[in-house]
């Protein structure tokens, strides 16, 4: 009787993440696909390639009253809709208009609980990257899941960003290949391949849910020209990274303010929390003094604003997932305890023993 929702960008991979969801369900439950946007024939071939399975029951017909003739007369377990904009209300029905999504939805939602099917349907996405149609469309779904494309390496992400039946704090990695999407079961190997040891970059580990990846932190730091200094900066909030330049500055004396700040976290990931301070600094004064931090090192810890280096929480889980991958060093707070094995901690209690790492 659930209600889900699977959007995404145009061309991402929604239908053959959808058709491949399909196929895996079809080996052990009664399931139907129901395409809106595509034929019979456009479909099959897709299916095919994919390897999908002949046991999938399949209609190219999206008519509200056929999709409920269909539920009653196969009793599916199962039901996939792609896509509830192109659903057909009516025949002289406007599609994609605010009132046909939300009687659409409502229908759906109507014979999922009447007839206890499970249906899942995809959804356009808008310029802002929200799900298209009335923000109410989300609120009558039970769970809305994004597949989001990564910019510097064909990969999706599977991200959940609301789930009435369990957590949302974890994520799908996939790589689209010619059979479709494959998961990446070691999404670090991929993070840490293209990674270079140059002044600027900064290794660290921020945790999606329950699994820790790890990142790469570049900064550029450059005399301004400007009469007002240029600050540019993606996947990480722009304060966070400001906050930690007015740190070194007020207590390293290094002049940040009067430097073009360029800042971005690698692999298009963006990331919060505090835990990646001091990567942050490191960053920026690995880039200002034109030094690298030393090899195979990955940095962990908060700074206060009176310049301390302070532990984080669930650091042994970072420490184990580096571990894997040969880092060899630590960047962390002096009151930060660790069980390691491999690693070595450079500890660190303020501001001002970041310095001895660029001497």
């Amino acid at each position: 009787g659930s209600f889900m929702m699977v959007t995404g960008d145009p061309g991402i991979g929604k239908s053959t993440l959808l058709l491949q969801v399909s196929h895996a369900l079809a080996a052990h439950h009664t399931t139907v696909y129901v395409s809106s946007e595509e034929s019979y024939e456009q479909v099959h071939k897709r299916a095919k390639r994919l390897n999908c399975s002949e046991y999938l029951l399949f209609s190219d017909n999206a008519h509200l009253e056929h999709i409920e003739q269909i539920i009653t007369t196969y009793k599916p377990d199962v039901l996939i809709v792609d896509s509830i904009q192109n659903c057909r209300v009516s025949d002289d029905a406007t599609y994609a208009t605010t009132q046909h999504l939300r009687h659409a939805a409502h229908t759906l939602m109507q014979f999922a609980k009447q007839h206890t099917v499970s249906i899942i349907v995809s959804g356009h996405i808008t310029k802002e990257g929200t799900a298209a149609g009335p923000k109410m469309l989300e609120h009558m779904v039970d769970a809305v899941v994004y597949l989001q494309g990564e910019e510097q390496w064909n990969t999706r992400v599977l991200r959940a960003v609301k789930n009435r039946f369990g957590a949302i704090d974890e994520l799908g990695f996939f790589e689209m290949a010619e059979n479709g999407l494959q998961e990446i079961y070691d999404i670090n190997q991929h993070m840490l391949a293209d990674m270079s040891h140059t002044p600027g970059s900064v290794l660290t580990s921020y945790c999606e849910g329950t699994r820790p990846i790890l990142l790469e932190l570049q900064a550029l730091t450059i005399e301004s020209k400007h009469t007002m200094p240029q600050r540019i900066i993606s996947g990480i909030d722009h304060k966070q990274v400001m906050l930690i330049a007015a740190i070194l500055e007020k207590y390293l004396n290094i002049p940040l303010s009067s430097h073009d700040i360029f800042f971005k976290v690698s692999g298009g990931f963006k990331i919060t929390g505090s835990g990646c301070d001091l990567g942050i600094a490191l960053a920026l004064l690995s880039s200002f003094f034109q030094q690298p931090v030393p090899e195979k090192s990955m940095a962990l810890g908060e700074m206060s604003l009176t310049g301390h280096v302070k532990p984080i929480q669930r650091i042994q889980q970072h420490i184990s997932e580096a571990e894997k991958f040969g880092i060899n060093r630590l960047c962390i707070a002096r009151q930060q305890t660790v069980q390691t094995s491999h690693c070595t901690p450079l500890s660190f209690s303020g501001a001002y023993d970041l310095l001895r790492l660029f001497e």
